[in-house]
């Protein structure tokens, strides 16, 4: 099951500027009717649409829109950036983030062009929150850094606590937990000391979310408990259904599944008095997961069933995947292997959909940048081009003056006028050459990086879900064999096919770890090295001997260890599929600006002019990887004589 909090995350986007003490909302409908038309009645507005913003997110819209309406026939561009801001508020929180980001983006304009600092700050984190909800995490840091800087000139304190929770959000979202804990602790200090409870709420669930993610769940228990508490004092049912939500994660996580029906009840009444249809998904899986350690399978479909429902009315794919898991599950235990089996068969094509989606606009993403830098880069060209032959015909012009006095003049000068430009063109051309290679090197970088993230996400899918899966249909299994009599020929089948289980659980667990070793992220390079000979030494396939030098106390950045490590796992794969070597030697050292890999084993050996014309997957990409790292590759081989590989990069 995917963990609850993540969803939970997408509800607490903030606008900065909300989060006052608001009157009675009777009071305030009471003044509309009397209200000029002026910047007061805008801020009447808003303060109404706040106090429904909650509660009732459609009736807070109408308000906001007309303060925009207004502000815009008032010519009262603060009123228009104070709509934008409460308005994308509710539509982050329904998960229209296109539309968040459009508006966010006219409100920093709006606030350029009116000099108007503190709101252009806003402005700024709000565009940058609508990019990281789109992770395009490049856009969103430098908007974020952009709107840092305009709080430190000009912000409250206020301010730079709610630009620090937004700020902890980034950095969760790039998996820097410690950093946003940092951001997130700062937060919540300073707005539990004033008592803004309403961003106090925000800031406590998000810290809560981090400490979560770390494993430290009673740090986290207490901060969304009080969140709860906030959103009982302040009649928020968004954040006191997040923090049961929250909470019945974290006894999942904890396998206290006799709680999950506590937390997840309440929050399914709250979200169903909210229509917040994604959140009520989440809601019935837990409650169908709880029913389903109960037990109690014909309740736990319904609930399954209920969220398969919602997901394929809203097209929520990635709900809909993790919902068809979980009753995939229960009708694997009810004994329905054909209903469960065709439940697996949907969630894993669903998966396949979504992977295949994120591919394409990676890949989308990178050819649009590459192609609109090429373009740049082909304007710059031939602007460059223009201009010279500009200054040739000047010069002829001039020439053919010079002409009628003195004819030899004339020719030297034209023939230095020519050595000239083609010494021009020769350089411009090394430049192009030079650009181009740059911008293949960056699409390489971009391309490798994607992969790794890849390899990142789906290793975690297998080893949390797929895993999870096999572990509950081991546990059906054997629930089933106690309630069942069987012939002894039958018992050892049983067993055998459950042997053939465990076989397939270590299986799925050894290629996430191929896909993203744990100690690479860990250890380091050499930890994950050593581990990943050793782990061939067991199988049996081939002897490797492993040697590091030089390599204490030596920070390596994450990119190159993994670049490195794929490598030297590409090299040994080649060695057990073609080389017929009984023993291999892998040694990596590091010399002052230098990391030098050797492969080395006692094959068949080849012919190494065969790898001019190479077209196989595993040599393009150790050459590619080599070349993103600038690094040298030396291949000493013969037949019968085995192979040594030594490739050397720089560090600097």
């Amino acid at each position: 099951m995917q963990k609850l909090t993540n969803t939970i995350f997408l509800l607490f986007f903030v606008a900065i500027g909300q989060g006052q003490a608001l009157p009675n909302l009777d009071s305030l409908l009471k003044l509309v009717p009397a209200a000029k038309e002026d910047s007061g009645k805008v801020l009447l507005y808003i303060n109404i649409g706040q106090q429904y913003e909650s509660n009732h997110p459609e009736i807070a819209k109408q308000y906001y829109r007309e303060a925009g309406a207004l502000s815009r026939k008032i010519n009262y561009p603060a009123g228009i950036i104070k709509y934008i801001n409460n308005y994308t508020f509710v539509l982050n929180m329904q998960g229209q983030f296109d539309s968040s980001l459009l508006l966010n983006k006219q409100a920093v304009e709006i606030a350029r062009e009116t000099k108007d600092s503190i709101n252009l700050g806003k402005a700024l984190f709000n565009t940058g929150t609508s990019y990281r909800v789109r992770s395009d995490f490049e856009s969103a840091i430098r908007y974020y850094e952009e709107g840092k800087k305009v709080f430190e000139r000009h912000g409250s304190e206020e301010t730079q606590a709610i630009a620090n929770d937004i700020l902890q959000l980034l950095y969760y979202s790039l998996e820097q937990f410690d950093k946003a804990i940092e951001y997130g602790t700062a937060a919540v200090t300073y707005l539990r000391k004033v008592q803004n409870l309403p961003f106090l709420a925000t800031a406590a669930s998000n810290l809560g979310i981090s400490y979560a993610r770390k494993h430290e769940y009673e740090k986290a228990k207490a901060l969304f408990n009080e969140t709860y508490n906030i959103g009982l004092k302040i009649h928020d049912l968004n954040a006191q259904g997040s923090s049961m939500l929250n909470l019945g994660d974290i006894a999942l996580q904890q396998s206290r599944y006799s709680e999950l029906e506590k937390y997840f009840s309440k929050a399914e009444k709250i979200f169903l008095e909210l229509d917040a249809k994604e959140s009520l998904v989440i809601s019935y899986r837990g409650l169908a997961i709880y029913y389903l350690f109960q037990r109690n399978y014909p309740v736990a479909a319904k609930y399954g069933e209920q969220g398969l429902a919602i997901t394929n009315e809203l097209n929520l794919a990635f709900e809909k995947r993790k919902t068809l898991e979980t009753l995939s599950s229960i009708y694997i235990a009810m004994q329905d292997i054909e209903k469960g089996e065709e439940y697996l068969r949907m969630s894993t094509r669903v998966g396949d959909s979504l992977l295949s989606e994120t591919i394409q606009k990676n890949t989308i993403e990178i050819e649009k940048k590459f192609e609109a830098e090429k373009k740049e880069t082909q304007i710059k060209a031939l602007t460059a081009n223009q201009k010279v032959q500009q200054l040739s015909i000047e010069r002829k012009n001039f020439l053919n003056k010079i002409l009628l006095a003195a004819g030899a003049a004339v020719v030297i000068i034209s023939l230095l006028a020519y050595r000239n430009y083609k010494q021009k063109q020769k350089i411009q051309e090394q430049r192009i050459a030079e650009l181009e290679t740059e911008k293949k090197l960056a699409a390489t970088e971009a391309v490798l990086k994607g992969e790794e993230q890849e390899r990142t996400r789906l290793a975690k899918d297998l080893h949390d879900g797929l895993g999870g899966m096999l572990s509950g249909i081991k546990y059906s299994f054997s629930t089933m064999k106690g309630n069942l009599i069987m012939t002894p020929e039958n018992a050892r089948a049983f067993e055998r096919s459950m042997d053939m289980l465990d076989s397939s659980i270590a299986e799925m667990r050894r290629v996430a770890h191929n896909m993203m070793p744990e100690a690479l992220v860990k250890f380091g390079l050499d930890t994950a090295l050593k581990d990943f000979c050793n782990d061939i030494n067991q199988s049996g396939a081939l002897k490797v001997t492993y040697q590091s030098i030089g390599l204490e106390n030596l920070s390596i950045d994450q990119t190159t260890a993994i670049t490195i490590y794929r490598i030297s796992q590409e090299l040994l794969n080649n060695i057990m599929k073609h080389a017929a070597a009984k023993t291999a030697i892998v040694q990596l050292s590091h010399s002052e600006d230098t990391i030098s890999l050797t492969v080395e084993d006692d094959g068949k050996g080849f012919d190494i002019s065969i790898l001019n014309g190479a077209r196989g997957i595993g040599w393009t990409n150790i050459q590619t990887r080599v070349e993103y790292l600038k690094g040298k590759t030396d291949i000493q081989s013969a037949p019968q004589k085995g192979t040594s590989i030594h490739i050397e990069l720089k560090t600097s």
